[in-house]
């Protein structure tokens, strides 16, 4: 089931996505919710970002391949780093180049978890109950800030540095699915989640065990190997098998 976030007449709804249609539902998609009888085409409506989290964790070097083109040791747990809700942006929004601070942006594709109830000290094989379901998710990196502060938070957190979309799938195995990203229309990373160091449900629980994860966080679990620079004007798109597309361009907007 793809449950999206849409606007339609100034109004900012829930639906379920089956084919060209949007479907609008009644009540939290945290929690029971029911469908409605009222349906729109799906090229109609204005797709938002599939939910508002309170936080972003995201996860450092979870690919041995992406570890390997940075010449970077493999981590023995994972490596978290946070961004800011205020970094969120939805499916064909601008991802705004910040030219007074920065001179190489790149993407990374990756698999977005979406979770579904509180989480706090959740042991790994009771990870899949916590989860809401997947997304796509753009870690948007500001590359020659990440090794000039060593720490994240700058070159991570800009405004509009997480795409994310262009809903979420409750139905998917996030073991063994295929992730790819292309600019401009040639793809540039292409792997599968089989190839993470850390899985999932492996993650869920350790981030769990340092901090409380509420309905609506997102776990943005690591980048293959294939990064790359963007510059204003391209076009960046995350395809995540069983999931969708997730599509925005580069803007040099202020």
């Amino acid at each position: 089931m793809k449950l999206a976030r849409f606007l339609k007449d100034g109004l900012i709804k829930f639906g379920i996505v089956e084919g060209e249609n949007i479907t609008e539902i009644e009540g939290s998609i945290f929690n029971n919710f029911k469908k409605t009888p009222i349906t729109h085409k799906l090229n109609l409506v204005k797709l938002l970002v599939p939910c508002e989290p309170s936080k972003i964790i995201a996860i450092g070097l979870n690919y041995k391949a992406h570890a390997a083109e940075f010449n970077k040791p493999l981590p023995e747990e994972p490596m978290l780093f946070m961004k800011p809700s205020t970094a969120v942006i939805g499916p064909g929004d601008e991802i705004i180049y910040p030219h007074h601070m920065s001179r190489r942006v790149d993407y990374e594709g990756e698999l977005g978890v979406v979770i579904g109830k509180k989480a706090y000290m959740v042991k790994k094989e009771e990870a899949k109950d916590y989860i809401l379901g997947y997304t796509c998710f753009n870690d948007v990196t500001a590359r020659d800030l990440q090794g000039k502060d060593i720490q994240y938070t700058r070159a991570k957190g800009f405004d509009t540095f997480a795409p994310m979309g262009p809903w979420i799938e409750t139905d998917l195995n996030p073991l063994d699915v295929k992730i790819e990203t292309y600019s401009n229309d040639e793809k540039k990373q292409d792997t599968s989640t089989k190839d993470m160091i850390f899985d999932v449900y492996h993650l869920l629980s350790f981030v769990s065990h340092v901090m409380t994860l509420l309905p609506g966080d997102v776990i943005a679990t690591g980048t293959p190997s294939g990064v790359g620079k963007m510059k204003p004007g391209d076009k960046v798109e995350i395809r995540i098998a069983g999931i969708g597309s997730l599509v925005n361009t580069v803007s040099s907007r202020q």
